[in-house]
């Protein structure tokens, strides 16, 4: 068996992903950034000229990239923002390779990503992040999909994953405003001043959907997150029916569990 730990930022998935793995130890947690064969946020997918060249800027860095690179046929996957440096520009640089956030173009996009879970076999992995949040919120924002579009994606993927042995386990926000501002106390700098919140209303506000639609700011950021959680909710619903699970974002037990 294998999970999928889904939900909205700040619904405490990075929580439920540790207490599934403290009570189940022959699960291996797969967290965002760690090397996945299914996702790819936080690292660089690159072919085999562009890490070479990689290897060649970074000489200093070399053997912690290598430590943290994983070979796929044709392609290196590069967990580059587990490597530790106070070079910064080294994350800029490498940030340039990943899939998401309009780096690539549309179809790429698409036919990676169904790639990614058509060779995936594998067993006994909790997966962060890994089904829902980071593609639905690439097509909303940046490839400005509808709804009927991503479904129609998913309904894909569903069709790839129809053998697999899975199960998604959601968080459901019902305060998705109180758990935003509970996470942009705890993400603060050594003086206490907001980083993450302030990084995620710049994403939101110059994305190619906030053009679009001509909006911005936190009401609109919070309205994006309610739109996004109804949707992926649905494609529970209509896609993996008897293969999810509903949690309420913080307010469940080890019943439930």
């Amino acid at each position: 068996m294998n999970y999928f730990i889904e939900g909205l930022q700040g619904s405490g998935k990075s929580t439920l992903v540790n207490r599934l793995s403290e009570k189940n130890p022959n699960l291996r947690p797969v967290r965002e950034g760690d090397y996945s064969p299914v996702e790819l946020s936080w690292c660089a997918y690159m072919d085999r000229a562009q890490y070479g060249a990689a290897l060649e800027r970074y000489p200093d860095l070399r053997p912690a990239i290598e430590a943290k690179s994983s070979f796929e046929d044709d392609r290196v996957v590069v967990c580059y923002t587990k490597v530790r440096t106070d070079n910064r520009a080294f994350y800029v640089d490498l940030e340039r390779y990943e899939i998401y956030n309009g780096r690539v173009p549309k179809d790429e996009f698409r036919r990676v990503i169904l790639g990614r879970y058509e060779k995936w076999h594998g067993d006994n992995a909790i997966f962060e992040c890994s089904l829902f949040q980071n593609i639905v919120e690439d097509m909303l924002l940046f490839q400005c999909a509808s709804d009927e579009e991503i479904v129609e994606f998913y309904r894909e993927i569903g069709r790839v994953l129809a053998d697999g042995d899975f199960r998604i386990l959601y968080l459901q926000s019902d305060d998705i405003a109180g758990n935003i501002a509970a996470i942009r106390r705890e993400r603060t700098d050594d003086q206490g001043n907001e980083v993450w919140f302030n990084l995620m209303l710049k994403f939101f506000n110059e994305s190619p959907y906030a053009a679009k639609n001509g909006v911005a700011g936190e009401s609109a950021l919070l309205e994006h997150f309610r739109h996004r959680q109804a949707l992926e909710l649905r494609l529970c619903h209509e896609l993996f029916p008897g293969r999810y699970t509903i949690l309420q974002s913080k307010g469940y037990g080890d019943l439930e569990l």
